[in-house]
This record gives C-alpha cells, sequence and structure tokens, in this order.
C-alpha cells in the first residue's frame, strides 16, 4: 500500500509503502534479515506517525522460531 505524505495541504509521494494494513488500525511491516535493528524500528513508527495509528508489528522471517522475530510497536501519539 503506497503512503503519501501530505504537508500544509501538498501531497508528496515519498515513495514510502506499508507491507500490509489490517483494518486500518495494525500496521504489519515485514523482514526478512539477519536481525532487527533501530532503523527496521524507526521506518514502523514513520509509517505509524504518518497514518495517525497506534499499533504496528515488526515481523523478521529470517529466524528459527517465528515468534522471536515478531516485535510489537507502539505510538504513544
Amino acid at each position: 500500500m503506497a503512503l503519501p505524505i501530505v504537508y500544509k495541504k501538498v501531497k508528496l509521494n515519498a515513495g514510502y509503502r506499508i507491507d500490509l494494513l489490517i483494518e486500518n488500525k495494525v500496521i504489519v511491516e515485514i523482514k526478512s534479515v539477519e536481525a532487527l535493528v533501530d532503523i527496521h524500528t524507526a521506518q514502523l513508527l514513520t509509517y505509524l506517525i504518518l497514518k495517525d495509528l497506534k499499533l504496528g508489528l515488526l515481523i523478521n522471517f529470517n529466524e528459527v522460531l517465528l515468534k522471536n522475530g515478531i516485535r510489537r510497536i507502539v505510538n504513544n501519539l
């Protein structure tokens, strides 16, 4: 899903892409990397702020156990 930025009533197609948006309430960002790092959290938090949402899940599929690759990210609005 494309996520444009609106600044002072000007719509900018910045190229942000949300992997999954569930019920217009939860953003799911999917990764398959050696390890999740701070930039991945910052990316999801940016999406949450731009969509004015509170909850996101950051999922790394490059884990032996999937439950070890799930992070819950909360935007404290």
